[in-house]
């Protein structure tokens, strides 16, 4: 098991209101599984996202990351594990424009620490993985809505992290290029990555093996997932 989430509770403080955005939300994750986090604007979705991110915090029940209680962790511990063990993949892309796709891939790993020599060659590799290694040196204004997200992508897999954590990611793109980057993810997902998808689009959802679906704070139903002949064929002919 990779990811433990007990009795969870987020609520915000709105004035002199509380606003619950999780209500008691409990599930598990192994590793190697291919999740969709699925539910409409307001439901919890995001605010969960935000909290297996480790960008947020709950304000009651327990999370945790490989046997490790998130909660005891200083925010220099966080900092690390967001940096270290969770690929994040925005519908944004959230490139910074000045950087080529190198430069770009090569954050998180400067960030960590690593030396010049290690980084570029291991975000070299990554911009390979993801069909990108032409596109090397182009500043993310010189590529297709497709090519950055697959630039984020590769920045998401550069520090080799523990789950790959996609909000919204064809939410940007044409029907055609996120087709495209949904067949990507399936790749990952078979070289062994553990995905968690958040969306509001069932036709997204259905990629994954697996869909979780929020509604108002509790999750309405966790159900295996066995993929439509659509969505095999759609993958099948991006692969071809």
């Amino acid at each position: 098991m990779l990811i433990e989430i007990k009795n969870l509770v987020k609520n915000y403080i709105m004035g002199d209101i509380q606003v619950p955005a999780l209500k008691n939300v409990s599930l598990t994750i192994d590793r190697n599984e291919y999740v969709a986090i699925m539910g409409p604007s307001g439901s919890g979705k995001s605010t969960l996202m935000n909290i297996l991110g480790c960008l947020d915090t709950p304000s009651d029940g327990q999370y945790l990351f490989d046997n490790v209680d998130v909660s005891t962790l200083s925010d220099d511990a966080l900092s690390i594990m967001r940096n270290r063990e969770i690929g994040f993949i925005f519908q944004n892309f959230n490139l910074l424009p000045k950087m080529n796709s190198l430069q770009n891939v090569e954050l998180p790993l400067m960030y960590a620490g690593v030396p010049k020599a290690v980084r570029r060659e291991r975000a070299m590799e990554a911009l390979e993985r993801v069909g990108l290694a032409d596109r090397m040196d182009h500043k993310p204004t010189e590529l297709s809505g497709g090519q950055r997200q697959r630039v984020a992508v590769a920045r998401a897999l550069v520090t080799k992290p523990g789950i790959l954590l996609a909000d919204e990611p064809t939410g940007a793109l044409d029907s055609k290029t996120g087709v495209e980057i949904m067949a990507l993810f399936d790749e990952l997902h078979r070289d062994g990555n553990t995905l968690i998808l958040i969306t509001h689009e069932r036709e997204i959802a259905e990629y994954s093996h697996r869909i979780i679906q929020i509604r108002d704070g509790l999750i309405f139903s966790d159900e295996k997932n066995h993929r439509s002949n659509d969505v095999e064929q759609k993958i099948y002919k991006t692969r071809g």
